[in-house]
This record gives C-alpha cells, sequence and structure tokens, in this order.
C-alpha cells in the first residue's frame, strides 16, 4: 500500500502546483457572481384597415399611396405596435390603457405622441432601450425605397443609433385581409435594461 510520502512523489506536477497553492483544509475562493442586468421584453401588436383618403403613415413617415390606416389617431401600425411592446416590456399596460381611442385628446394624433410618453414613463422607471426588432405587414405598396427613412426616423424618436433598430417588410402573398391589400399589421419586440 502506497504511503503519503509515496503519493505525493507520484502526483502529478499539476497536482503537486494545486496542493501546494491550495493546502490541506484550505478552500479555494469559487468564482464572484455579478449580478445580471434587469433585462425585459415586450411584444406588439397591431392592425388596420386600409380605406381611400387617409395618408399612409409608416413608422411616422408618410408613404405615398391613395389608400392609408383607418384609425382614431394617425392610425400608424407600426409606431402603435412598437409603443404596445415597450408598454408590455415595463409592465406598464397597454396603448389602449393609457391612449384610449374614446378620448378626444388623440382624434387625429400623430401617433409619435405615443411614442414620446411613453419613452417618458419607461425614463422615470430607469428602463432604456436595448434594442428594436419590428415586422410591418402590407401588400402594397412597396416598402423597400421608404424601409431606411423609417428605421432612422424610429431611431431619432427612440433616441437610439440606428443599427439598433430593425425594420423589415413583408407580404402576405395574397393571404386574408392582409394579403388582399385590405389592411395593414405591424408586429414590436423589444428588449429593455433598467439601469
Amino acid at each position: 500500500m502506497a504511503t503519503k510520502k509515496s503519493a505525493q512523489k507520484t502526483a502529478s506536477p499539476a497536482r503537486r502546483k494545486l496542493t501546494a497553492k491550495n493546502p490541506a483544509g484550505k478552500k479555494s475562493p469559487g468564482p464572484t457572481l455579478q449580478p445580471l442586468p434587469v433585462l425585459r421584453i415586450g411584444l406588439g401588436f397591431d392592425i388596420h384597415p386600409l380605406i381611400a383618403g387617409r395618408k399612409m403613415m409608416i413608422g411616422g413617415v408618410e408613404i405615398p399611396f391613395d389608400k392609408g390606416p383607418k384609425g382614431h389617431s394617425d392610425g400608424d401600425p407600426l409606431l402603435h405596435a412598437i409603443t404596445d411592446a415597450l408598454l408590455g416590456a415595463a409592465g406598464m399596460g397597454d396603448m389602449g390603457a393609457h391612449f384610449p381611442d374614446t378620448d378626444p385628446r388623440w382624434a387625429g394624433a400623430s401617433s409619435e405622441i405615443f411614442l414620446i410618453e411613453t419613452m417618458k414613463g419607461l425614463s422615470a422607471n430607469h428602463y432604456e432601450v436595448v434594442n428594436l426588432d419590428c415586422n410591418l405587414i402590407l401588400e402594397r405598396p412597396k416598402l423597400a425605397p421608404h424601409i431606411e427613412a423609417v428605421r432612422r426616423h424610429i431611431a431619432r424618436i427612440l433616441a437610439l443609433s440606428p443599427e439598433r433598430v430593425s425594420v423589415k417588410a413583408k407580404r402576405h402573398e395574397g393571404l386574408d385581409s392582409l394579403g388582399r391589400n385590405e389592411a395593414v399589421a405591424a408586429q414590436a419586440v423589444v428588449l429593455l435594461v433598467r439601469r
């Protein structure tokens, strides 16, 4: 049977080094864990019918077209979806609770107001936007020529650098009211961090 002395002789250099640094009976301290940041994810969705005689407002930018989203305000589905995503991420309810369509103050209002007021509420609760990803679902008109302007406009409202805002245009390939160009819809996902 090997003695304690002979066992130490046969131990590998790495083992001997570890033993020398950690004498018997003394535990080495474990890694120091840093507290995780408070991160919150929010999901927003909005859909509006398209009617003649309304401006096509998308992300605060007017897109030339003969129809636009019907709504109590300017009906901007993208800004509405983003606003809902921000409110949801912060646990602050939804657009209907803060900006009801029964309130005459919001009749014909720019949807930028909803986003600006929501950002004030987030700031008061110490939340900051990390990034935003959006889908805009519309059969016509083609949005590719306008996407960059929309993305930069949203980034300006949120006081973010444009690379932290993503806006993607999708078609519904002829399916349902979206595919028949009777409606426009938007989805938004946002990540918040609490400072």
